[in-house]
């Protein structure tokens, strides 16, 4: 097992220690490439690692330091998903199809961040362009979990994830479709947050409709972060959020202040709706116990007023798929499996070769709206929901999710079911480390807040990180 994330500062600490002088650029950047080349030959979290690109940004944020002329995140590490764009530096979204793709520019995240002065360590494995939970693909090594190095960190933000729960950055880019940010946060015990939809500028990923299989999921993918803490999420989201013209989803800047959300947990009064299983799915007893432990520490300890409930929609699983493949480029992703199909993973070409119709998209987006709908009236009564993460916590590499949960039978891909309905609803959502397994493995819980109410979410997920967990 490879766990330093104790010994590691957050980046609210290193910012500190960087505005007072205490703390220099130059030296946290070292010591975080010392962290990746200690661990990332065992974990493979970077593909494409930037050490010397890292070196020179250090270098000119200890001038800019100097001189007063700082971005408010100069000098701290972060990572970047490898589905996200960046300018004259490889991203290949995990397959063999963009091996050598070089973009000619910055993921307007991306962009922000290097604004900001915070300083990219490279690109991290990702599954092929995004539709797996687990974050494997036929282009790189597998990346593992630093819990137990044979398990799977989950996915798609699989390298996000393991760089973050390994302390090679204090946190890092993550993309979330279906709950590609909180699936892996659950399993790797850090905190992994999906704002509102439109929150974060998402462009040119999702939207660049010149590159087959980067331009899918437009209206259900999210941009958010990973870190170790929930401060530190607040501190991203600083710089993160706000508008930009190329994504029509994006919201204005309002008056959200990400900071005062985390410096002030006092949550008495709220209503907490918690379901262990939604009513339809099967859950880890593990999973459950713990996710009955928190309900009760919001309640006992924290005063919220919970009240389990199950949700009145049925199970979107067999339509989401085809939400995803609605949004999917598949004139031009079948017109690459020719000449790469022996080279793409497996369950992605059964989706492009299946005989899709204009029916199944139809019944996808109707099951779209019968969860916004019922999701609405739902939160009518409550101000958060909350919820495991994932059914189950990590399991072994080299499958897509056990066929067995609690000594029944069920999908490979039914221990994600809890994530998805804030990809359809766009209501913001995190993930929270809520305990360890028995065999030492971590368990997630997660906070869905209404619409727009990001704020709400950060401030229960802070006075939630206080408790003894």
């Amino acid at each position: 097992m490879i766990d330093t994330r104790t010994t590691q500062p957050s980046a609210t600490e290193l910012a500190r220690g960087l505005a007072t002088g205490a703390l220099s650029p130059v030296e946290i950047v070292e010591d975080a490439l010392a962290r990746v080349a200690e661990a990332d030959s065992q974990l493979h979290a970077f593909c494409t690692p930037t050490p010397e690109i890292a070196r020179e940004r250090a270098r000119q944020s200890e001038r800019e330091l100097r001189a007063g002329t700082a971005g408010p995140l100069a000098g701290i590490p972060y990572a970047v998903k490898d589905l996200i764009c960046t300018k004259g530096i490889r991203t290949t979204s995990g397959s063999v199809v963009y091996a050598d793709f070089v973009p000619e520019q910055d993921d307007v995240c991306v962009e922000r961040l290097d604004d900001a002065g915070a300083i990219s360590l490279g690109k991290t494995n990702a599954s092929e362009f995004g539709y797996s939970a687990t974050g494997a693909n036929p282009l790189f090594p597998t990346t593992r979990n630093p819990w137990d190095p044979t398990r799977t960190p989950g996915g798609s933000s699989a390298g996000s994830a393991s760089a973050v729960a390994a302390g090679m950055v204090p946190f890092a880019l993550g993309s979330d479709g279906g709950g590609s940010i909180r699936i892996p946060a659950a399993l790797t015990g850090t905190v992994g947050f999906k704002p509102s939809m439109g929150r974060v500028p998402v462009y040119p990923g999702c939207r660049d409709e010149r590159y087959p299989g980067v331009s899918g999921w437009e209206s259900i993918e999210h941009i958010g972060p990973i870190a170790r803490t929930v401060p530190d999420i607040a501190l991203a989201m600083t710089v993160l959020a706000g508008p930009d013209p190329r994504d029509r989803h994006t919201l204005p800047a309002g008056d959200l202040d990400w900071q005062a959300a985390v410096h002030d947990p006092d949550i008495r009064g709220i209503r907490i709706g918690y379901s262990a299983d939604f009513g339809y799915l099967t859950v880890d007893p593990e999973v459950r116990a713990a996710a009955d432990r928190a309900a009760a520490a919001f309640e006992s300890e924290l005063g919220c007023v919970v009240t389990e409930f199950v949700p009145d929609w049925e199970d979107p699983a067999q339509h989401f798929t085809a939400l995803i493949m609605a949004e999917t480029d598949l004139v031009g992703m079948r017109a690459l499996l020719p000449e790469f199909r022996e080279r793409m993973s497996p369950h992605l070409v059964a989706m492009l070769e299946t005989d899709w119709t204009a029916e199944d998209f139809t019944q996808a987006n109707l099951m779209r709206k019968s969860v916004v709908n019922r999701m609405a009236r739902i939160m009518s009564r409550f101000d958060l929901l909350l919820t495991p993460t994932a059914a189950v916590p990590a399991f072994p590499l080299g499958i897509e999710g056990p066929t067995e949960i609690d000594g029944r039978a069920v999908s490979a891909t039914a221990w994600q079911g809890f994530t998805p309905i804030a990809n359809l609803t766009g209501q913001p959502a995190i993930s929270l480390p809520a305990g360890t397994t028995a065999a030492g493995l971590p368990i997630g819980i997660q906070l869905i807040g209404r619409h727009l109410a990001d704020a709400s979410v950060l401030r229960a997920a802070t006075a939630y990180e206080q408790t003894d967990r």
